[in-house]
């Protein structure tokens, strides 16, 4: 007899076998789902029973929440009146690995005569179910049980395939990380896409700033009283054209004798990274991580040269981003 760990090692490798099983199954028919889904002006709505039916309603929220309107409806309920959920701008699709569940058979005239495009996801191509799609893909893997009965592998499989189907969608529509956004407002994933640089940056008297000629010590009295770890160095027509750090001036000391005969200019690092106002805090979080730098001077927009604020990582901390 095998060990558990055996065994969990076998049901893995068993449920991901009919992942890449069912990548041969992607064919036309799935354009063809996708371009059906794409021009629902209704909702989608997913029909499924027992295992199916908690897979079905996973991948209805997941293509809710990528902009495409979807619900579930269980087909034994459907049955004592809430077939009056469906409307004529729907799509079904349902899910069933034998493709002979009862109560979904039942429902099929109803959907038929409705005129809804029906798509069906199934291990068998010739059930009664399938036969009455407009579309079917097919699902056909082996349970990870020893008796290949218990739903495992059909459902993980049916599962990474409704990713598939949410993800393809989404590009087809262009659905951008600001409309993900906007459709999650709460928690952690509204507070990192609906923040934005604006909205945690410093202005005004806040931004550390000293001018290209000025000597080390104002340098030095600069990024200590506004407590950035940075200064911007400017120029008379108030433009940014470089930045010193906390690092910069230990790396001085290193090097200079006398680092408070220095000029700000002599000291700097030109090219400072910026980033826009409008720009995700997310985006500013990446951009620091990609240059391995604290904080970054906000524009008003790509060809500004006078920045409106700045923003530290210690912002992005505290607001939770990071």
């Amino acid at each position: 007899m095998k060990n558990t760990i055996e065994i969990a090692k076998d049901v893995l490798k068993k449920e991901a076998y009919a992942i890449l099983k069912i990548i041969d199954e992607i064919d036309e028919d799935f354009n063809r789902v996708i371009d059906t889904l794409y021009a629902c002006s209704g909702r989608v709505v997913f029909i499924g029973a027992g295992k199916s039916g908690l897979i079905c309603k996973k991948i209805s929220s997941t293509l809710s929440s990528i902009g495409t309107p979807s619900m579930f409806l269980h087909p034994a309920d459907s049955l004592h009146g809430d077939i009056g959920m469906l409307q004529r701008d729907d799509v079904v699709v349902i899910v069933s690995n034998s493709g002979e569940t009862d109560e979904i058979i039942k429902m099929l005239p109803w959907i038929k005569r409705m005129g809804l495009p029906t798509i069906v996801i199934t291990g068998k191509r010739d059930s009664a179910i399938a036969e009455n799609a407009d579309i079917v893909l097919c699902v056909s893997v082996e349970e990870a049980c020893p008796y290949n009965t218990v739903p495992t592998s059909s459902t993980t499989a049916t599962l990474a395939l409704g990713d598939a189907i949410a993800i393809a969608l989404m590009e087809k529509k262009d659905f951008r990380l600001e409309d993900f956004a906007y459709l999650h407002p709460g928690g952690a994933i509204g507070r990192r896409l609906l923040l934005k640089v604006e909205d945690l940056m410093h202005t005004g008297n806040e931004i550390p700033r000293v001018y290209e000629d000025m000597p080390m010590k104002y340098v030095i009295f600069e990024i200590t009283s506004k407590r950035l770890g940075v200064a911007g160095v400017f120029n008379r027509a108030e433009e940014l054209i470089g930045v010193i750090t906390d690092g910069d001036l230990r790396r001085a000391i290193e090097r200079f004798d006398n680092i408070m005969s220095k000029k700000a200019e002599e000291l700097m690092t030109r090219n400072p990274k910026t980033i826009k106002r409008d720009s995700l805090a997310v985006q500013a979080l990446k951009r620091m991580e990609d240059f391995s730098i604290t904080s970054l001077f906000v524009m008003e927009g790509n060809e500004q040269k006078c920045p409106v604020g700045i923003i530290h990582i210690h912002d992005l901390l505290r607001a939770k981003i990071a």
